[in-house]
Formats: structure tokens, sequence, C-alpha cells
């Protein structure tokens, strides 16, 4: 589905990713875990259209996205969430999600005027729609509530419900369960398998090893930039190579 090949992303001086090479085969849940600095959100940012590699290639689904601007990469089915969530604050839980698809009637400033019956017809599906998604991932009591208000994991499922509402092909996880409680985080590993069962790949940047051996096969491991290894879960777990770069050299 997606192929990396020796992304290097150089920052004047400093390179932060170095010949990166890897494959994310389609229906699979990929793990990427590393120390912090190792590289692995600047390789997101290159995936995602955000920054534009100094060399290598990538190619998603058959086609080169390489320096390709975020909204085409969108455009295409590749989706990221962001380890910080990024909603809009000021809007409700429902606007937040009504708003992520492409192309409404609406969005044409003449539509408002002279297609009224077409902006409402699609905004009453994007809103059904939007409530559908919601619901699923339990967020339906909070609809009308404004983003702001939400709790950091509760932010993390109205992450996820904006990229489902994308009809995404692959969607890129950043650390979905950073700061989120362990009742929530169970709810939210449920629900990305759940995701998963549908169809929908996914590539997940994580810290927490539980939700990574729970969820991802395989797993890539990046450290100083480069990719040190890939493997399962069990694999990562006892890698000598690992446990001295990540892990600091005890199992887990």
């Amino acid at each position: 589905m997606l192929e990396a090949t020796n992304l290097i992303k150089d920052f004047g001086g400093l390179r932060a990713v170095n010949r990166v090479s890897f494959e994310i085969e389609e229906h699979t849940i990929t793990g990427l875990i590393g120390p912090n600095g190792a590289g692995k959100t600047t390789l997101f940012n290159m995936l995602a259209g955000a920054l534009a590699p100094t060399r290598g290639s990538i190619t998603f689904l058959g086609r080169r996205i390489d320096g390709k601007a975020p909204h085409a990469i969108f455009r295409s089915g590749l989706v990221r969430t962001f380890q910080i969530p990024r909603p809009f604050p000021e809007m409700t839980v429902l606007e937040n999600v009504m708003l992520v698809p492409i192309d409404q009637v609406g969005e044409h400033f003449w539509n408002n005027w002279f297609a009224r019956g077409a902006v409402r017809s699609e905004e009453r599906s994007s809103r059904d729609r939007a409530r559908e998604v919601l619901a699923f991932l339990g967020l339906e009591q909070l609809a009308g509530e404004y983003a702001k208000n939400l709790s950091g994991g509760q932010q993390k499922l109205l992450e996820i419900a904006r990229a489902l509402m994308a009809e995404p092909k692959l969607i890129l996880l950043d650390e979905p369960g950073a700061g989120v409680n362990p009742t929530l985080l169970g709810t939210i590993m449920d629900k990305l398998q759940e995701i998963h069962d549908s169809g929908i790949t996914f590539l997940i940047i994580e810290h927490n090893m539980d939700l990574i051996a729970a969820l991802c096969d395989p797993v890539l491991v990046m450290a100083q930039g480069g990719l040190l290894m890939q493997g399962t879960p069990d694999q990562v777990r006892t890698d000598n190579r690992v446990l001295e770069a990540y892990l600091g050299g005890a199992p887990v």
C-alpha cells in the first residue's frame, strides 16, 4: 500500500531521517517506535506532505506522493492525526467532524444563495454521517459540546472521528495513547481494532508498548534517524539493539 525508499531529511547540517526504507502492507497495523529524537515525527510529516524529503521517494497505492501538498495526499486516502490534537476549539464536536469532507457544495460562496437546496441536502447527509461516526466512538453525547472542553482522551477520539470522516485507506496515528487514562485507552484500542477489521490500514507512532504489542504487527524501530529493525512485537521486545537504543537495556 505504501512504500518509502531511502528517505532522507536534512535540516541544514542536521540529518533527522537517514536512508529509511520500509513497506506498509494493506490491512495491517504497523507500529513505529523509537526514543525521542529518533526521527519518527519527521518521517510522519514527510509521509503526510508537511515536509518534502531531501532525497528518496514515497509511493502510495502505486503513485509517487513525495513532495505533494498535504491536501493532495489527503485526497488520495492517506490521513493523519496529531500527537497533540488540533480541533477547532470554538466549534462543537459535531461541527469539527462535519467540516472534514472535501469539496462540499456550501464551500462555494454563491451556492449558498443559488443552490440552497443542494447545500441543505449535503449538510443533512454530512450531519447524519458525522453522528454515526461519533456514536461509533462513544462521543454522541458530546456532539454539542465545544471541542475545547473535551478531555485529552476525548480529543484523541475526536481526532480519530475526523480521520474516519475522510473515508481513509491508510491512517497515520501519532501517539493515540499519549496522556490518556487507562480506561479510555482501552476504549481507543478496541475502536482501532474495530476500524482495522473494517478494512482500514494503520501506521501508529506510540511509546506505550502494551498498545504496540496488542495491536501492531509488524513493528518498525527507529533510532538516531535510521531504521534499526523491523519485526514482530516479540522480536522487538527481545532484540538487543532495541533494548540498548530504546528500552534502556532491559526487556519489557
